[in-house]
């Protein structure tokens, strides 16, 4: 029987026709393996269903977390949803597919040396990955558009009903929290989520303004919490394998064109969680 494998990649931004030709190549080396998807697809909903359509008929699985892309309200998109009811209108869009959101049941992917449970998450961001602590998140981002390092998402992402996005973040930890407990502590943890759970990552940014539109503190712990044997996650568009407390984490996007012609594609797409590859 041939090797089941654990795949991954974020930030496939498919509305660019260079990324599209990378996808095209993103393909199993048997029946058996699975795709997870950690955000930021594409922006309109029709790339968004084209792009994963094509990869759930190639994989035996594909797990899907959103990205904030996805989450955009544009004007030239003719889905004009906005907020958690176009949140709502994806994960059924996936379900359609057959592609597992954080809305199903957690799947186990069977591996060679253990059965691992795959949790795809979304919990968001609440502008708490600050660079400079000492400042309210009000004056953080203050400084953050005196600066003019300023996220997308705060002229296309809105949080209705909810008000702010970090009410629409807490409610996603609540929920997601709960969920998370109640998984057999016997099987351990691949988490999948478009931010990073931890700050560490953020420190290397180019622009550290960015940060606070790149998780939050209140999953920090998560991976001691709870039985976890991976964390893998997208965003920051710096692909590369990184240990907190132990644990794994794996940043696994692909980016945009300039990104990944500039450093090359040194690293597989999608990049292998497990198996284990080489530390």
């Amino acid at each position: 029987m041939p090797l089941s494998r654990l795949l991954a990649v974020s930030d496939l931004h498919t509305g660019m026709a260079d990324n599209r030709e990378v996808v095209a190549g993103i393909r199993p080396t048997s029946d058996r393996d699975w795709l997870l998807v950690a955000g930021d697809v594409a922006e309109i909903s029709t790339e968004i269903e084209s792009t994963m359509k094509a990869l759930a008929d190639r994989f035996s699985t594909v797990v899907w977390a959103p990205g904030n892309h996805e989450l955009w309200t544009v004007p030239h998109d003719p889905v004009r949803l906005r907020g958690e009811e176009r949140y709502r209108h994806l994960v059924e869009l996936m379900r359609g597919l057959g592609v597992v959101t954080p809305e199903d049941p957690y799947p186990v992917w069977e591996g060679p040396e253990e059965n691992l449970t795959i949790a795809p998450l979304f919990v968001h961001y609440d502008y708490s990955f600050r660079p400079d602590p000492s400042l309210t998140p009000e004056q953080s981002l203050a400084r953050a558009h005196e600066s003019g390092v300023v996220c997308t998402d705060e002229f296309m992402l809105h949080p209705e009903p909810y008000g702010g996005m970090a009410e629409w973040c807490r409610r996603r930890v609540e929920l997601t929290e709960r969920r998370l407990a109640a998984v057999d502590p016997g099987t351990r943890l691949v988490m999948v989520n478009h931010y990073p759970l931890v700050s560490a990552p953020t420190r290397v940014l180019r622009y550290p303004e960015f940060a606070q539109w790149c998780g939050t503190e209140r999953t920090a712990d998560w991976h001691l919490r709870f039985p976890t044997a991976a964390v893998v996650y997208g965003h920051l568009h710096i692909p590369r394998t990184t240990w907190h407390d132990g644990v794994r984490f794996e940043e696994v996007s692909l980016g945009y064109p300039r990104e990944w012609r500039a450093r090359g594609i040194v690293r597989p797409v999608p990049r292998q969680v497990f198996p284990h590859p080489e530390r």
